[in-house]
């Protein structure tokens, strides 16, 4: 047993109902700490070349990181990790709630769920007893529905419940895996190989006690220093406690950094309608928490008038306000939540939704599609009804039009034919967030980058470039130019900085403005395992893994081709807000930061870069 983890990987395979579970590593906690780094290097050592990620050979994780259900503060995360049916990529999503605390409790530091089953079924894990059930009574229900209904069958109301909507059952791409119904495992379609496996939910209780801390005072004191650190940062004080993420919409549309009309704009006047002012003064709302977690940066609410009044559920996030409202040309934001809820119930990535619905609106507009094509719907922007009603149909795959998009903008749009493709805002096959790239060249290297596809957190690289802020931990101590394609020495470091919330079970937003110090993670980890790290060796274990999600996606056939944006962000100008009139120069990019990662011109990791990171065994077995 290691201090700070339960010391245990649970297994179920659901094509013959074995369950068995096996010790943790001692060479995985050295070198990959948790978290994303289990789910990493195990996805890696145990998926077969070219596997379809709808496929009974594809496996479904769920990880805890060191730090999961301790004292340190924002630790509920959960990592869940798979081959990724919409990209073809690593797939690894991270959601909050109290889902991950609650399978440490049970004994587990990480559960892996093998095979498919010919009929519906939910698991339950409570301490040592695990189980399978029939889900037939719950299949076709909202994930509201079936966390309810699951709690009432086993007589536990306070059962953590993972689970899929209409989404991950019709095998919709982008379907998410929710947990209590508020937070969502979203990218990359994580619900969609849980519905292949005809796995419903996952219902887990534990009762065991905390896992061991090594020095209980020590610990204290880092958990002290983190939470002071929170408080002192002035924007999580001051916007992302009070508002929530609604807070970001106002600051990034000043700055350029929220994408309007399927990117054709970068900036509106939205605020007055969209804004974190209009959104607490509209509607009805009340602040909710993860586990341990002092921000507090959810939102419930209710819609207090209008066709949609009466309905309720968490969000909407600053992700939902841009993707289904300025990505779309949509002010309304009564119909925003109102998606934002049907979103949630039937398990949909609203990332992925909204954008394949702003890629839609623009083959509308461009005329690749009409009325014939949409099976009725008149998909213009702003039509707010129209809105609401595909969100809804993609979920459920009702009619030709929004089946074809429950397949990913990427694959509608090569199944269209024509110039469509042309409009299609993604990388490696994953849609675009809502985190502009024209204004923050930082931010369109997270989105080329990142192994999971189009991706605005890993980093989030808008801090620096974009919002100025400084960390000398990383070596920033001048302001940065958001439009220079220079001088991104910080982007390796502050991509490990973020990795390294994944590896330990706690949330981006402790460390996404530089609040919480990697330092101090270090800290935590350090005094809560017995196992002395510095923030560079932190750095170490998250480079590692990143270098592992390279590797995994080059044997799975992707290259430097796949690391590059849309051609609108090269050829053209953003025509207002900021950036005007700035274009990303993609090769100098990637130029720049291969060479910092210790890439090859190709991006592929050098033998030397990999000898340094203890990676040349797992790199022979990926490249050959």
């Amino acid at each position: 047993m290691f201090d700070c983890y339960a010391g245990k990987i649970l297994h179920v395979d659901l094509s013959n109902g074995e369950i068995w579970s096996v010790p943790l590593s001692e060479n995985w906690v050295r070198n990959y700490i948790g978290g994303e780094g289990f789910g990493a290097i195990y996805l890696a050592e145990s998926l077969a070349k070219g596997i379809d990620g709808l496929s009974a050979e594809n496996k479904l994780l769920f990880a805890c990181g060191p730090l999961t259900d301790t004292k340190a503060p924002c630790c509920g995360r959960t990592v869940v990790m798979f081959k990724s049916p919409l990209t073809g990529t690593i797939g690894a999503s991270n959601v909050g709630g109290a889902w991950a605390p609650q399978l440490k409790r049970a004994g587990f530091d990480m559960l892996v769920v093998h095979g498919q089953t010919p009929n519906p079924t939910y698991l339950s894990i409570n301490n040592d007893e695990i189980t399978l059930h029939s889900a037939e009574k719950v299949w076709g229900k909202t994930t509201k529905e079936t966390t309810e209904i699951i709690r009432q069958e086993l007589g536990n109301p306070e059962a953590e419940i993972a689970c899929i909507g209409e989404a991950g059952e019709k095998l919709v791409r982008f379907a998410t895996i929710m947990v209590g119904n508020e937070h969502a495992a979203g990218r990359g379609g994580g619900g969609a190989v849980m519905g292949a496996k005809k796995l419903k939910a996952i219902a887990v209780y534990g009762t065991k006690a905390r896992t061991q801390i090594h020095n209980n005072d020590q610990f204290n004191n880092a958990v002290k220093k983190a939470i002071q650190e929170l408080h002192n940062e002035a924007f999580i004080r001051e916007e992302l406690m009070k508002y929530g993420t609604p807070s970001f919409f106002d600051a990034m549309n000043s700055l350029g950094l929220v994408p309007a009309y399927n990117w054709q704009r970068t900036t509106t006047n939205f605020n007055d309608s969209l804004g974190h002012k209009a959104y607490h003064e509209k509607l009805e709302v009340k602040q909710d928490r993860c586990y341990n977690c002092p921000i507090g940066c959810v939102r419930l609410t209710r819609i207090p008038k209008g066709k949609y009044e009466g309905r309720s559920g968490s969000g909407p996030e600053y992700e939902t306000l841009a993707a289904f409202g300025q990505k779309l040309g949509n002010k309304d934001l009564y119909s925003i939540v109102a998606a934002n809820y049907i979103a949630n119930d039937l398990g949909l990535d609203i990332i992925s939704a909204g954008q394949v619905i702003a890629t839609a609106m623009e083959w509308y507009e461009k005329g690749i599609i009409d009325q014939n094509k949409t099976d009725g719907l008149v998909l213009s922007w702003g039509n707010s009804d129209a809105i609401v009603e595909i969100v809804e149909r993609i979920a459920r795959r009702q009619g030709t039009f929004a089946t074809l998009l429950g397949e990913g903008s990427l694959r509608a749009a090569q199944s269209i034919g024509g110039d469509a493709e042309k409009y299609v805002m993604h990388v490696k096959g994953q849609e675009m967030a809502a985190d502009g790239v024209r204004s923050s060249k930082g931010e369109a290297l997270s989105h080329m980058l990142s192994p999971r596809g189009a991706d605005h957190l890993r980093p989030y690289g808008a801090t620096f470039d974009a919002f100025g802020y400084l960390e000398e931990e990383l070596g920033v101590t001048e302001r940065v130019d958001p439009f220079s394609e220079e001088n991104k020495d910080w982007f390796k470091p502050f991509e490990e900085l973020s990795m390294a919330t994944n590896l330990l079970g706690v949330c981006l937003f402790a460390s996404i403005t530089l609040a919480v110090k990697g330092r101090t993670w270090a800290e935590l980890f350090s005094n809560g395992s017995g196992r002395k790290y510095s923030y560079i060796d932190l750095f170490k274990a998250s480079e590692r893994v990143i270098n592992i999600e390279r590797l995994f996606n080059i044997r799975e056939g992707f290259s430097k081709k796949d690391d590059y944006l849309p051609q609108r962000f090269s050829t053209g100008p953003a025509p207002d807000g900021p950036g005007k009139g700035q274009v990303v120069d993609q090769d100098k990019l990637l130029e720049l930061v291969y060479k910092i990662k210790g890439w090859d011109s190709q991006g592929v990791p050098t033998k030397e870069k990999l000898s340094e990171l203890d990676l040349t065994e797992i790199g022979k077995k990926l490249l050959g």
